[in-house]
């Protein structure tokens, strides 16, 4: 490449190498560091004129004096001679930017070296340390000491892929339970919601025979007409949360009107000014402070209705709901309620017109409340509520003469209040669990047709969680409350049988349906494709034309396979569906021979085919 005439003059001579120096075969900047001091300290040399300055990378700053126009220089390659040459022309202030700019990309490219060398030693270690593993595992099979260089370049760029990946990751999902690393996301791409809840086996093994009607719970509920809902709700068993859901979480016409700072809400029916819930959050405790069903059930109709004359009251239905929990967990959850202060001095319990006395129902404290009694205190008083309450609470008090324990003798009441906490727990119109939040909204909302807006969260952690108790404690609560227990139990399968049993309902519901679907498009499509072919034979029977398929053929020239065997399929289909008519029709063309009597009888063939199809339909 020929240089320009003024870049030749700027160069003057060809530089000469020194006499006596050996000549080099290789690139001046692969020479080792003693050889470029030794070039240095010879006189005369090339090495020796450069002016001795700073270090390369390293300026003079702004401070220094000013730069002198110097001759140029020798420099080693072409391109550095005219740069030289170029950065003379510049003015000062510039050469002084562009000397600060060189000193930054020598500290860039010096931390690039270091990091550089840096992986390098990794790599390297790592090739070794697998070298060592590989011949212990594989012995004289392993031969990764003698990887090439390729072989090294290759285990650096695994190195660099692992650590990006590494940092990848950490930004993805900075926390320690990230939901791409749980093996259910690949098991099953969506998830089941209603999986097991208390984390126990999914496999559910069922302990009572239930009929299919204690199964099937399908209330017709129309909350436009008079029905009512009666929300029983039983102490520290999560009704509060599920009582909000009834009140803020429902899909409705029309929405409950729910003010800031109170805790009722106002839950209208449809065009009326009348509630269809009677619950805490809507009406309030207006059969008193928690009431049992003894209480509800004589309280309620008059609660509605009482206002209203006899021949006047509509005859509704009410549906009671309650949600149970683990006995043991509900314990612990209200000694610790009555720990912060809590009384529940205001409940009622009415049975048989009247409230008990102080004999039948004593107190288990003295003062205003029983709050810092320890555990102990708390399980050794004998009338503590709290002892089988769920029990009591959802049995009929009535047939045990309500709080008199001296109508009948204890084992034949607890038999009594236990059976009939059973049998009002299963004609109830739903019941939920506390330890399975999602499975209990899907059976209300299969049951009363009612969805809810957001799913229900499981708290794992509660207070009762927190509390620890050891194996002795925990067999005498089970003790203290083995009616509660048994009802939990009876519950708890029942519960878990319908929801099973809605789950495959639905499912064989989703089947039927899909088949029906799929019987009608194919009926449809027979019936479609079967009227287009009779309508193209009635019209060429219609104008006389009786050409064989031969004669068809030879005068159209691109004839179309698919339309005789279409034609033949057809024909055939309705000598299945009527053969009797089949018969008629060719005793008709036989006799008479006339193309308008073909076109009837092929006709009135279609119309009883298109009826069969229909009735198959």
């Amino acid at each position: 490449m020929a240089l320009p005439a003024f870049a030749a003059r700027a160069l003057g001579p060809p530089l000469q190498p020194e006499q006596g120096a050996p000549a080099r075969t290789t690139c001046p900047r692969r020479h080792s560091r003693v050889e470029a001091e030794l070039a240095a300290s010879r006189p005369g040399s090339v090495a020796a004129s450069v002016r001795t300055g700073p270090p390369r990378g390293v300026s003079l700053g702004f401070n220094s004096p000013p730069l002198q126009d110097k001759p140029p220089k020798a420099f080693s390659s072409l391109a550095g001679a005219l740069r030289a040459q170029l950065f003379a022309l510049l003015p000062r202030g510039r050469r002084r930017r562009m000397h600060d700019l060189r000193r930054r990309w020598d500290l860039g490219s010096l931390c690039r070296a270091l990091l550089t060398r840096g992986l390098a030693a990794v790599g390297h270690s790592l090739k070794h340390v697998l070298s060592a593993i590989f011949s212990k595992i594989f012995g004289p099979l392993a031969s990764v000491g003698n990887m090439d260089e390729k072989s090294n370049k290759l285990l650096l760029a695994l190195v660099m892929l692992f650590l990006f990946a590494v940092i990848v990751l950490q930004y993805v999902c900075p926390g320690t339970e990230c939901q791409l690393l749980r093996l259910q996301a690949f098991s099953s791409p969506v998830p089941d919601p209603y999986r097991s809840e208390d984390e126990s086996s999914a496999r559910f093994v069922p302990r009572y025979n239930f009929s299919r009607s204690d199964l099937l719970r399908k209330v017709d509920f129309d909350i436009k007409g008079d029905d009512l809902i009666v929300f029983l709700h039983i102490q520290k068993t999560g009704g509060t949360t599920f009582g909000r859901h009834l009140v803020r979480n429902i899909q409705l016409e029309q929405p409950c009107e729910c003010r800031v700072g109170q805790k009722k809400c106002t839950c209208h029916r449809p065009g009326k000014r009348e509630t269809w819930l009677f619950s805490r959050f809507s009406t309030g405790w207006s059969c008193g402070l928690h009431a049992d069903w003894t209480e509800l059930t004589s309280c309620v109709p008059a609660v509605v209705d009482g206002k209203r004359d006899a021949r006047l009251r509509p005859s509704r239905n009410f549906h009671y709901i309650t949600i149970l929990r683990d006995p043991v967990s509900r314990y612990l959850s209200e000694w610790r309620h009555v720990q912060r202060g809590a009384t529940w001095k205001a409940s009622l319990h009415v049975c048989d017109g009247r409230p008990p006395t102080s004999e039948e129902l004593p107190s288990c404290y003295t003062g205003d409340d029983w709050s810092g009694c320890p555990l102990k205190e708390f399980m050794d008083c004998p009338y503590n509520l709290a002892n089988n309450r769920q029990v009591r609470m959802l049995s009929d008090l009535t047939l045990v003469g309500c709080y008199n324990l001296s109508v009948m003798p204890e084992k034949q009441r607890n038999k009594v209040l236990l059976e009939s906490a059973k049998s009002n727990l299963k004609h109830m119109a739903f019941f939920g669990l506390t330890e399975f939040q999602r499975k209990t909204q899907y059976l209300f909302e299969k049951t009363f047709n009612m969805n809810f807006i957001s799913p229900f969260t499981q708290y794992n952690t509660t207070r009762a969680s927190s509390v620890e108790i050891n194996e002795e404690i925990q067999k005498r609560i089970e003790g203290l409350n083995f009616l509660d227990m048994e009802l939990y139990s009876y519950a708890k399968d029942l519960f878990l049988q319908r929801y099973q049993f809605m789950r495959q309902k639905e499912h064989q519901d989703a089947r039927r349906k899909r088949q029906e679907q799929r019987k009608f498009l194919k009926g449809r499509f027979l019936q479609t494709h079967f009227q287009s072919q009779s309508q193209g034979q009635g019209q060429g029977q219609g104008q006389g034309q009786s050409q064989s398929p031969g004669q068809n053929l030879s005068q159209n020239p691109n004839p179309n396979p698919n339309q005789y065997l279409t034609q033949n399929l057809s024909q055939n289909l309705t000598q299945r569906s009527n053969p009797n008519l089949t018969q008629r029709e060719n005793r008709g063309s036989q006799k008479q021979g006339s193309g308008q009597k073909q076109s009837d009888s092929s006709s009135n063939g279609t119309n009883d085919y298109i009826g069969s199809v229909e009735t198959w339909r």
